[in-house]
């Protein structure tokens, strides 16, 4: 099976720069659900009142874990970024350089030519 991929030279940046607000957005978020259920807080008993402490006790660590998640899957993005600006960069550079040095005045263009027998 053939498949032709194409991608637009700043669709990883994009990417990267989305992921870094919705990594902010996420921890919030977190820490959001926490103020929520505060008010429930004092209707738990037993294990829903110890698993509730725990989340309680646990939401900032659980929402730097998310945001410290979120930053390398950024800082992949951006190293593939890097990559293919790169390769793409490097390829051009060599296209140009062997056309450079093509000789065309030798190619056979007989061909080619507007009267055929």
């Amino acid at each position: 099976m053939n498949m032709k991929y194409s991608m637009e030279s700043d669709v990883l940046s994009v990417l990267g720069k989305k992921t870094v607000t919705e990594s902010e957005d996420l921890g919030q978020l977190v820490r959001d659900l926490y103020s929520a259920a505060e008010a429930l807080e004092g209707t738990f008993n037993g294990p829903g009142k110890a698993a509730f402490n725990r989340f309680k006790t646990r939401t900032d660590e659980i929402s730097t874990m998310l945001n410290n998640s979120l930053v390398a899957i950024t800082g992949s993005i951006a190293g593939q970024h890097k990559t293919f600006t790169t390769a793409a960069e490097d390829s051009e550079a060599v296209h140009a350089s062997a056309e450079g040095s093509a000789s065309f005045e030798a190619a056979d263009t007989s061909r080619f030519s507007a009267t055929q027998a």
